[in-house]
């Protein structure tokens, strides 16, 4: 077993008292300590279980959304020309899904633009305004969505040339305060609730705000909320309150998706029968992000919008190669950044970069690294001229926004969220950054801080895991940021036979406990040598679908010899 391995600490959290009080009439008492984990009240449980659309807030309390939806309804009255300018990741391309769907059916023809991320950078940059206002003129209106927020200068700028522009984002305001803007929607610069949305959530509310100010007869604002869901998934933002109930909705509606591209994406992947957020987070949102990994953002809003069965399936096989491409750059930048970090030290961080690097898919790097190490990391591709491109992922506790915050001295920019950011940085100044980023993380946080952990949520018997019981826990999905799929303990279990590799170093458990057996999946878990049985597990539960058949799967998170053995 790996040093990594063996520091692993398992720490099973207290549920709060009187959650025997929350168990659901019918339902597996277990769900009541689940339930006050997460924080829910008695008078909440129906409400979380059973979320329902129209217990959505009124979008018109988002500060400046009614900016917003008066400029656009000036846009459409006027027959304006108006550009939908977004990111190159899932959540920026769902979301000029979503609102080029809407504007649509008011009767506007937008066109889109995506800037390539390699060459033209995140948001609205000098080079992926330049290469919009040259290839498609001048717009009336520009509405940016998924960036804007700290795009203080270009927003200036598009004014200047009497363009007007609608910022509808979710990032952190930056040290200039609000840009010069006709609105700017985004629940975080105002402190608003509802700042857990996603790019892709927040202009689902400016296009519920659009429909109550002027109702559409024939449109239904339900028919985006895949689009929603899997942008939600992907863009890892707090599965709470309202993301949580549009994701829940989102995934039944992706199901049955009247869009031709995603069930293109389902088709390829094998996804089939209930979706779980899983199923997007490791299947569909991959390949849609790939494309913009591979500087073609276009191809994945080109599937998401197309109207034609054949050429969606042409356009999820193309989705499907820069998918493999992007894996081969992957594996290829893990296995030297794995080199390079052979000669660092015990830092509490990991800051590593090389001008070999692909900058579409280091942030995949970052989170491996992290994974692996638990550390916060920066993995950073330099340009031919010396500037790195960097992207960070975080481990509980320690703030990416704050960490580039305290090293802006040592930074060209940097900005995100607190456990996924991006920086710019002279290639002259990693190691400065480096240990700038050492001290902030000592400076905020203790060893115990940094080790890793398994947060055991609840002890069970093999026994229980019943097809009954999967139904109620089911109603817990979907599972994400701040509401994490538990984490089960057992105890004293026994292999019934030796362990079944399979590929990237999978295994197959065959456990016994008692008198029951089950079947378990241990991703990984060849990689690592295993203690002698008997075992305490942690693992997770979820659906298993073969050939119609449904099934308890389990998934093995950490293996430990048995207490007392």
């Amino acid at each position: 077993m790996s040093q990594e391995e063996k520091q692993v600490q398992w720490v099973i959290r207290e549920a709060p008292k009187g959650w025997e009080n929350l168990v659901p009439e019918g339902m597996p008492r277990i769900l009541g300590r689940l339930l006050s984990q997460r924080g829910i009240q008695h008078e909440e449980v129906e409400r979380f279980l059973r979320p329902r659309l129209a217990e959505l807030t009124d979008p018109f309390d988002i500060p400046e959304v009614d900016l917003a939806v008066d400029r656009i309804l000036h846009a459409v009255d006027q027959k304006e020309r108006v550009c939908i300018y977004g990111d190159y990741d899932v959540d920026g391309v769902s979301s000029i899904a979503v609102l080029r769907t809407t504007l649509e059916a008011y009767g506007l023809k937008p066109y889109s633009f995506i800037p390539r991320r390699s060459s033209e950078g995140y948001g609205l940059s000098a080079g992926g305004l330049g290469r919009c206002l040259t290839e498609f003129g001048k717009p009336d209106l520009m509405i940016s969505v998924d960036c804007g927020t700290v795009s203080n200068d270009a927003i200036a700028m598009l004014q200047s040339k009497g363009v007007e522009t609608v910022v509808v984002d979710h990032h952190e305001m930056g040290p200039d305060g609000r840009p010069d803007c006709v609105a700017l929607v985004n629940p975080k610069a105002s402190r608003d609730p509802r700042e857990y949305l996603c790019a892709a959530g927040v202009v689902f509310k400016l296009a519920h705000a659009l429909l109550k100010q002027r109702p559409l007869e024939g449109f239904d604002l339900k028919s985006v909320l895949d689009l929603v869901a899997v942008a939600t998934i992907s863009d890892i933002v707090p599965l709470v309150d309202e993301n949580r109930l549009l994701v829940r909705h989102g995934l039944r509606k992706l199901e049955n998706s009247v869009r031709p591209g995603l069930r293109a994406l389902l088709k390829l992947t094998g996804t089939e029968g209930r979706l779980s957020s899983a199923d997007i987070g490791f299947r569909i949102g991959p390949r849609l992000n790939a494309a913009g990994r591979m500087d073609q953002p276009e191809q994945a809003l080109a599937t998401l919008m197309t109207g034609c069965s054949n050429e969606a399936l042409d356009l999820a096989d193309e989705l499907e190669n820069f998918n493999r491409k992007r894996q081969k750059l992957e594996q290829a930048i893990f296995a030297e950044a794995m080199a390079l970090l052979q000669e660092s030290t015990n830092d509490p961080v990991i800051v590593v970069g090389s001008r070999a690097w692909h900058a579409g898919v280091v942030g995949i790097v970052a989170s491996r690294l992290m994974r692996m190490y638990h550390k916060p990391v920066f993995v950073i591709s330099i340009d031919e001229n010396g500037i790195g491109k960097g992207s960070g992922r975080s481990i509980p506790g320690i703030s990416l926004v704050e960490a580039i915050g305290s090293c802006r001295e040592h930074l060209i920019a940097g900005g995100g969220h607190h456990m996924a950011a991006g920086l710019s940085i002279h290639e002259d100044l990693i190691d400065a950054f480096r240990e700038s980023f050492v001290k902030f993380v000592n400076e905020t946080c203790g060893e115990k801080d940094l080790a890793a952990k398994v947060q055991v949520d609840a002890e069970v018997e093999l026994g229980e895991l019943s097809l009954d019981f999967l139904a109620s826990y089911e109603l817990l999905q979907p599972f994400g940021s701040s509401n994490p799929q538990p984490i089960f303990l057992t105890r004293n279990v026994w292999l019934t036979e030796p362990p079944r590799r399979l590929k990237n170093n999978h295994l197959r458990l065959f456990l016994r406990q008692g008198y029951d057996e089950r079947d378990a999946i241990f991703f990984g878990g060849g990689a690592n040598e295993l203690p002698d049985p008997p075992w305490d597990i942690a693992f997770t539960v979820d659906r298993n679908v073969f050939r119609g058949r449904v099934s308890v799967q389990i998934s093995i998170q950490n293996v430990r010899p048995a207490a007392g053995n």
